[in-house]
């Protein structure tokens, strides 16, 4: 069953009212414009899911990473909120190309939610193919969703000091983040030592549309034959490249939550530069 959704296939289900639109536009170098994209016209129906408040928790100045995980609580409160249960079918969009929306989507499929889709291409995609925004917030009613999140889909900083010889890491950022070239977000450069780099926009068509499953099959296919991790800098763009993953038919790769972001702020963590392995 595909992960992704096409804006057509979405605006024939938009009266269903079991349905929940989550919109995870964001915006990192202006956090403030998240809220004012919602607010000025979003999918009708949609909440705003905050990727600061909603999709990260709390952060610790020197242990976490710039989006931790949210406790799981407070997550469970938070989809009682938008009133998600276990079955709801769920759509999740960003502007363009799911950087944001893959951490929602991963979020929920952690906490048991099994019907959850990504809009392909994402709010600017369903402009063009005819999609008319509303400004109006309307939250349906709170469900009581008790969340089972799977706790085998994580690893901690720890697990990654010396993991087992059948293990694959893969860095989601650029190869010039990567590689140690240049950091313009945490404070220390490089990458985790023996992580391949798998840039998740080459996921993507140059329009924003994720590539075909057979294409993201042949991109991931080297690295299915050992157990896989994913991180980035934050725990968010790493979703993208699992999505991509089961999207192409492999099994769910692991998360690294805390990512880059969490791993400098020990200065014990060994950090490597220039590239190792294959790049995907």
């Amino acid at each position: 069953m595909s992960q992704l959704i096409s804006p057509t296939e979405l605006n024939t289900k938009l009266d269903d009212p079991n349905l929940r639109i989550l919109d995870c536009r964001s915006d990192l170098q202006d956090r403030t414009k998240s809220r004012l994209l919602y607010a000025e016209g979003h999918i009708p129906g949609a909440i705003f899911a905050d990727l600061e408040t909603d999709l990260s928790g709390p952060i610790i100045p020197g242990k976490t990473g710039r989006h931790p995980m949210p406790a799981e609580g407070d997550f469970e409160t938070t989809l009682r909120h938008w009133g998600i249960e276990t079955n709801s079918p769920v759509v999740v969009y960003d502007d363009r190309n799911s950087m944001f929306a893959v951490r929602a989507w991963w979020l929920l499929k952690w906490a048991g939610v099994t019907n959850v889709k990504v809009l392909n291409g994402g709010f600017q995609h369903w402009l063009k193919t005819g999609g008319i925004p509303e400004t109006k917030v309307q939250l349906p009613p709170a469900s009581q969703i008790t969340i089972e999140v799977q706790t085998d889909w994580t690893v901690t900083a720890d697990d990654l000091i010396d993991p087992p010889t059948d293990t694959l890491l893969l860095d989601a950022r650029a190869v010039n983040r990567y590689s140690g070239e240049t950091e313009p977000l945490d404070p220390k450069a490089g990458h985790i030592q023996g992580a391949w780099n798998a840039d998740f926009s080459k996921n993507l068509m140059p329009d924003g549309l994720f590539k075909s499953r057979a294409e993201l099959k042949a991109r991931f296919q080297l690295s299915t034959e050992k157990s896989t991790i994913c991180y980035c800098g934050s725990g968010v763009t790493a979703c993208h490249n699992i999505l991509a993953m089961v999207e192409a038919g492999f099994a769910m790769p692991r998360l690294y939550p805390g990512s880059w972001s969490e791993w400098v702020t020990d200065d014990q963590r060994p950090i490597a530069t220039g590239l190792e392995g294959e790049m995907l």
